[in-house]
């Protein structure tokens, strides 16, 4: 059972974090009683730094997005995956994890690949209302799927032969597997992890990233991720990868965009919203450079960037109208609840911006870009190009180490004017 810590009816002082107790190594239960976890142990340090008594407030994954927009919990950290339907709800952290999706069959099954999953006569379990029940309906669409209320419960089925496969993931994975006879299958995602705040506490979602940032910088929150989940050197929270990962956020939205604008009978390109991007962005920077020693960004140079951005998301929202629309996910509404996530995730993106180191090494860029923007589902060479062109105007924003100065200058990938 989830407990609570140090909870009062005096509401000034109190961290309210939603934790599920049910998701190892991020939020559990140990034999001993409590709560434990890489995410209960980060609310914990995070608390007592800023002078904050700490409540850990309990929920389900079906009700998790309820319960924040009902404001049950200020913050949730729980191993949450950063995915788009999330983000239109709330403000995500920077990133403090990754882990793929996996499958665990026992040792002795006739099931050498993913691929053989896929067929009717499969019976796969997974925990019900969260990331991982998403991704394994949309993989294995022929196979029989059973949403079960909670993790352990999902292995239990699994061990007991109630099922031929669970899914976890890679971080969840291992703990499962010790001292059974299952191996594993996949991974086949790639994901993040990251606190989600509510959407009306910016300066609750802000400080944390800063705090997060500095914790990245001193090596303490590589410690914890030993500590907990067996990661070494993965610095999702550094300045760069937590740059494109927030770009990534990002473009997730694009295609809830375009379904937006296809029901609607909007137009994808409109040039007036386009400006209106801009001076926000440039305004933003401006409002995250105050109280820090951080030289000033170019204007310029932050337009280019924004613009870049822009010319990604219309090319997402091209490839996304030139397929049919999905009957089964309602249209989101554009100005009351795309936009309002567009200008969170933009926010963070301005704070990063000033986070930059002043020297940026080119070709560390460039790959972080590549390995990042996971949401830019193009044709390959087109991919590249808009990669390249985020790579190259954040490279213009500071001095470059080893950047080709053609490449630098020059590098916009030529989508045509666009607009969100």
């Amino acid at each position: 059972m989830l407990t609570c810590e140090h909870a009062s009816n005096d509401r000034e002082g109190l961290l309210r974090v939603g934790t599920s107790g049910d998701y190892t190594p991020f939020s559990f239960a140990p034999a001993g009683g409590g709560l434990d976890g890489f995410d209960v142990a980060l609310a914990r340090a995070y608390a007592a730094d800023r002078g904050l008594r700490l409540e850990l407030v309990p929920f389900r994954w079906p009700d998790l997005l309820d319960d924040l927009a009902a404001g049950r919990f200020d913050a949730a950290l729980s191993g949450i995956t950063v995915r788009p339907e999330r983000s239109v709800v709330g403000r995500f952290s920077v990133p403090l994890a990754e882990s793929g999706a996996l499958v665990l069959v026992p040792e002795a099954a006739a099931l050498a690949d993913l691929a053989s999953l896929d067929r009717e006569t499969v019976h796969i379990v997974v925990n019900e209302g969260g990331h991982l029940e998403r991704v394994a309906r949309g993989r294995f669409r022929r196979a029989q799927i059973r949403a079960i209320a909670d993790n352990p419960g999902v292995l239990e089925a699994l061990v007991e032969g109630r099922a031929d496969a669970a899914v976890t993931d890679t971080l969840e994975a291992p703990r499962w597997m010790a001292g059974r006879a299952l191996r594993a299958l996949g991974p086949f995602t790639l994901d993040r992890k990251a606190a989600l705040v509510r959407a009306d506490r910016p300066e609750l979602a802000a400080d944390l990233d800063a705090w997060l940032l500095d914790r990245e910088a001193s090596g303490r929150l590589e410690l914890l991720r030993r500590e907990y989940l067996g990661v070494v050197s993965s610095r999702t929270a550094a300045p760069v990868s937590a740059l494109f990962a927030s770009i990534d956020e990002r473009l997730s939205l694009m295609p809830f965009v375009a379904d937006a604008k296809r029901a609607q009978g909007l137009p994808v390109v409109n040039t007036e919203v386009e400006e209106r991007v801009i001076r926000s962005a440039v305004a933003g920077v401006r409002r995250a450079e105050v109280g820090t020693n951080a030289a000033p960004l170019a204007e310029e140079a932050v337009e280019r960037l924004f613009r870049s951005l822009i010319d990604a998301a219309v090319a997402v929202q091209h490839a996304t109208l030139a397929t049919p629309a999905d009957p089964g996910r309602q249209p989101l509404d554009l100005q009351e609840q795309i936009r309002p996530a567009l200008l969170r995730i933009g926010e963070r993106i301005a704070a990063l911006l000033v986070h930059l180191p002043a020297r940026l090494d080119a070709d560390r860029v460039r790959q972080s870009a590549a390995r990042e923007l996971r949401n830019l589902r193009l044709q390959p060479d087109v991919r590249d190009g808009h990669s390249r062109a985020i790579a190259d105007a954040v490279l213009g924003l500071r001095a470059a180490e080893g950047a080709d100065q053609e490449s630098s200058q020059h590098g916009e990938h030529d989508a045509g004017r666009v607009a969100q």
